[in-house]
């Protein structure tokens, strides 16, 4: 672990750390292994968050507040460029940002593209850069030692840290690193024990979503949003066994993709339901009903009018 550059080292620090890097870099595993708990959404396909969910990492001396965007990208489509503008207004308000590069890719184009905007922010803004070497669990020590010199001769870091979000290397290191560079606090931003300060709307809408693109097909994750139209507490239930109605749609582009999510005699959309209600009790504390209904919405990554209706 490389470090250059110091943090206020006396008294309690808190403030905003942003992590970045191309689609499927590991950023939303590391965020949920720096919580310790499950907040960000992660999936096997590449950019799969769409809200900016910040996990809080409380320490006695600090409070990480983590802010995890879309992966920085070309964009194609209307929908890629209002992702890539919530990063860069993301990356202006935040006090430290961690710059993610995966262990088992070797640095390509569109890390050289994401380390361009932040050499920009790094000089403008004078943000400090942590360079953090994910997924170090998938390659060997010959490999991780290539990975760091590539890292290091990307640009201007202020420190590298390599780590594991899958079997919790380093992860700690990772936490007090990007909390050296954040300012003085008298106290905590957030109270302690909170870990996201997403409202339960928006954290039930990314489950269902989790849920969904769970083992389809690569057409799908750009095509899906989801909708939590109503959540109700059931009437004329006992109170010591309250009911939660939860109406979630989930919006595609095309029949044949509402096929796929629905499956072969609802079989598929059962499970997505069954999963998705898991993770819902386990966020609520609470058993819940939910009623998923699958809904075609033409195109809509590219009208302006429907990305507004779906929360974009």
């Amino acid at each position: 672990m490389t470090t250059s550059g110091s943090g206020p080292s006396d008294g309690y620090v808190a403030g905003f750390a942003c992590l970045v890097g191309r689609p499927n870099a590991g950023k939303s595993t590391l965020t949920n292994a720096l919580v310790g708990h499950k907040v960000a959404i992660t999936s096997s396909k590449p950019q799969t968050t769409r809200h900016t969910i910040r996990g809080i990492v409380t320490t006695p001396t600090s409070q990480l507040v983590l802010v995890d965007t879309p992966g920085l990208h070309k964009p194609r489509t209307l929908l890629g460029e209002r992702l890539n503008d919530v990063v860069r207004e993301t990356l202006l308000e935040v006090d430290v940002i961690g710059f993610c590069l995966p262990a088992d890719q070797r640095i390509g184009p569109g890390d050289g593209f994401i380390a361009r905007e932040l050499k920009e922010i790094q000089q403008d803004r004078r943000r400090p850069v942590v360079a953090i070497a994910t997924k170090i669990d998938t390659v060997d020590r010959q490999r991780l030692a290539e990975h760091l010199i590539a890292i290091d001769q990307l640009g201007n870091w202020d420190a590298i840290v390599p780590c594991s979000a899958v079997d919790g290397r380093q992860v700690q290191d990772v936490a007090k690193v990007l909390a050296t560079y954040l300012p003085k606090s008298p106290g905590p931003l957030y109270p302690e024990g909170q870990l996201t300060d997403e409202p339960d709307v928006v954290m039930i809408a990314e489950l269902v979503r989790e849920a969904a693109l769970e083992g389809v097909r690569d057409e799908l994750p750009h095509s899906l949003a989801v909708v939590v139209e109503e959540m109700v507490q059931r009437p004329d239930r006992p109170e010591d066994k309250p009911l939660l109605d939860i109406r979630v749609n989930v919006f595609v582009e095309r029949s044949s993709q509402k096929a796929i999510i629905i499956g072969r005699g609802g079989s598929r959309l059962r499970e997505v339901g069954t999963n998705a209600r898991i993770g819902i009790e386990k966020l609520l504390g609470q058993k819940v009903y939910l009623d998923l209904h699958v809904k075609i919405a033409k195109d809509w990554q590219r009208d302006p009018k429907q990305l507004q209706r779906l929360g974009f």
